[in-house]
């Protein structure tokens, strides 16, 4: 049983915001092929129920951070699509000051503590902000996101051991998409119930419906309630399907046509859409409403990227140390 209502407002929500991350990706899809967007560049289609889930649970406050699969996480976590696009322009008016990229993307107002590009990398990271919560008396807490690749990171078995020998509010959350970049878990793994991995600590563990915002929301409230009354860490796998490749350069040619289909007849964003319709919360023309707004806002995130400026040569040498008149650097 939620702890956390789900309403008439969750649904509408949960329709939103999915559906601005699946706008916002599509567009990213359609400029990266242009050329406008460069480097590298991983979509979220497909997966949004993931992080819309967490974000009806958490507060402003609780922090998270992710995989260089980040776009969806950083603007469900607040971050303008204005700012999010302009990154991926590599303009300075980006969230990172256009020096990340799409797998860098951070917010420090929004608590959104960053794309990882490192596999794993964050994994540390999300034990250590967690601690720095404790430490300081707070109850709030750290999400942890990461791939299905990830787990087998010796740094995974490490944090997940510290985060519960000193009960960390964290919630360590495994997006299972089935590939890590083209390898199939069954490939990598002879324990395919990933969340299983979490019983070696004593740590509670649980699969999750990737594709049922529903199901997220429910495990991740039980998480976070935990987490919030200083019992500890959770570890989730959480099972869900990328629509596109790894990354933009990705042809996906490892999965058959049939496996895609299945998972698209699952889509978290038409299943909501299907509930919101059943129990009557909204009409044809909120749905039509929220579509137009949503593309808005992502075409305005355009413009805005496209007419800002690039960063000056001198943004070279800032950022780097925090001592400002650091000696080694010259312009």
């Amino acid at each position: 049983m939620s702890s956390i209502a789900i309403t008439k407002e969750t649904y509408l929500e949960w329709y939103r915001s999915m559906l601005l991350m699946r706008r916002f990706e599509e567009k990213t899809g359609q400029l990266y092929g242009q050329q406008k967007i460069r480097g590298f560049c991983h979509l979220y289609i497909g997966q949004e129920a993931v992080v819309a889930g967490a974000m009806s649970v958490i507060r402003p406050e609780d922090s998270m951070l992710t995989t260089y699969r980040d776009h969806a996480h950083a603007i469900a976590k607040g971050m303008s699509p204005n700012a999010a696009m302009a990154e991926l322009f590599g303009k300075a008016t980006g969230c990172s000051k256009g020096k990340g990229g799409s797998m860098h993307f951070f917010s420090k107002e929004h608590k959104f503590m960053g794309g990882h590009g490192i596999v794993g990398g964050q994994i540390p990271l999300g034990a250590g902000i967690a601690f720095a919560e404790k430490y300081s008396g707070t109850d709030n807490v750290c999400i942890c996101y990461m791939g299905d690749g990830a787990v087998r990171q010796g740094a995974f078995n490490e944090t997940l051991n510290m985060a519960m020998l000193w009960k960390l509010p964290v919630i360590f959350v495994c997006e299972n998409n089935g590939y890590a970049m083209g390898t199939s878990v069954k490939r990598t793994t002879n324990q395919m119930d990933i969340y299983k991995m979490g019983f070696a600590f004593d740590m509670p563990s649980a699969p999750v419906d990737g594709m049922d915002v529903v199901a997220v929301h429910n495990a991740m409230d039980e998480a976070v309630l935990r987490a919030r009354k200083g019992d500890g860490p959770t570890f989730l796998e959480v099972r869900t399907y990328r629509y596109k490749g790894h990354s933009m350069s990705d042809p996906a040619k490892y999965r058959t046509k049939e496996e895609l289909e299945d998972y698209k007849g699952r889509d978290p964003i038409i299943n909501v859409k299907e509930t919101i319709i059943k129990k009557k919360y909204a009409t044809d023309k909120w749905f039509e409403e929220v579509e137009n707004e949503v593309k808005q806002i992502v075409a305005e995130a355009v413009k805005f990227a496209e007419d800002s400026p690039y960063p000056e040569v001198e943004e070279l040498y800032k950022d780097v140390y925090v001592q400002t008149d650091y000696p080694y650097i010259h312009n």
